[in-house]
């Protein structure tokens, strides 16, 4: 098993077969593998992103998420232009460097209103990363010249059957697609996948890892599957912590030079998540900036992590994680700094 992990953290390369046993592994040698990969290549900085929650309406049906159509119980939302760059501002002028706008699949807002809103916020001289689902390859474009940097975009799993089953009316082939169109169209492109869904095996986290590799992506956000009440998924069991740390581990020593989050969904689960997540090769943390009341609202799991302080606390403690955890905060942009070639 050592031999496996001194393999990749040398080459960032391994097959399926060794991936699926590392995953099996029971060792604490995965994590300061990963930390040491860390450390090499994207050095001590962990980057902070202002998260803002605009619109909680979705027109999908994924079975796992407490936001979906179907859920007539709960309160939706829908920031207009003006409140979401009253927010904005107010993150830019706490330090923050990147801006995040997420949405659930809210076809609602006009493009231009959405390149306008993308276009005033980089004026604030600051990077853009939206993260609102599924749209024409036209409609990336028209963000892209608004002057958006980042596209995420999860996949939750790469297993067709597996996607197919948690996501009625939804196409793999559509969104695999549309994570193409956002590297043709020059985006970092994020995506991610949910840990511990009812009738996943290492064998498919393995192949997520690969589908990422493949992909070239330059974000990955990766947490634990949390059952949320008024979702088809309720009663099922949840992601273990230890598995999630393992596949950033993985992530980590695959692609060293990526952005990589300690999620809020890690947080939930674990009180010291996010700690655990940057030891595990993560250097992004995403504070939410949005207005208290909306976040709680914004519920697409139960009990997350968070949802009650204010931007500025969030911020806070945000900070006091990063220093706690001997790094140092982010100052600039953070972008990926691209070490290997592209594959």
């Amino acid at each position: 098993m050592q031999r496996l992990l001194d393999t990749l953290e040398e080459t960032h390369l391994l097959d399926k077969a060794g991936l699926v046993r590392l995953l099996e592994w029971d060792s604490p040698a995965l994590i300061h593998a990963a930390d040491r990969v860390r450390k090499r290549y994207v050095g001590e900085e962990v980057h902070l992103r202002g998260l803002i929650e605009f619109s909680n309406y979705c027109r999908n049906s994924c079975f796992y998420c407490g936001l979906r159509a179907p859920n007539n119980r709960i309160k939706r939302f829908r920031m207009d232009i003006r409140e979401i760059m009253e927010y904005a501002r107010r993150a830019v002028g706490w330090g923050l460097k990147t801006i995040v706008l997420q949405s659930g699949e809210d076809g609602s807002y006009p493009i231009d209103d959405l390149c306008r809103v993308v276009s005033d916020i980089k004026d604030m001289d600051v990077a853009v990363t939206l993260s609102i689902g599924e749209r024409t390859k036209e409609e990336y474009a028209c963000l892209k010249r608004a002057g958006a940097n980042r596209y995420l975009l999860r996949i939750e799993t790469s297993n067709p059957r597996l996607y197919e089953r948690f996501h009625p009316g939804m196409s793999f082939q559509n969104r695999v697609r549309c994570l193409y169109y956002l590297k043709e169209l020059g985006y970092e492109v994020g995506t991610g996948c949910l840990i511990g869904l009812p009738g996943q095996t290492v064998e498919m986290l393995a192949e997520d890892l690969l589908f990422f590799k493949r992909l070239d992506i330059d974000m990955l956000g990766m947490g634990p599957f949390i059952p949320c009440p008024l979702t088809p998924l309720e009663n099922e069991k949840g992601g273990q912590v230890p598995l999630v740390l393992k596949m950033m581990a993985l992530a980590r020593l695959l692609m060293p030079d990526i952005n990589m989050p300690a999620t809020t969904a890690l947080a939930t689960m674990d009180k010291n998540g996010y700690q655990k997540g940057l030891k595990a090769g993560a250097n992004v943390i995403m504070p939410n900036m949005g207005r208290p009341d909306y976040r709680r609202l914004y519920a697409l799991y139960p009990g997350k992590a968070g949802s009650m302080e204010d931007g500025l606390a969030r911020l806070k403690s945000a900070r006091e994680i990063i220093m706690k955890a001997g790094r140092k905060v982010g100052r600039g942009c953070g972008n990926r700094k691209r070490v290997l070639k592209k594959a």
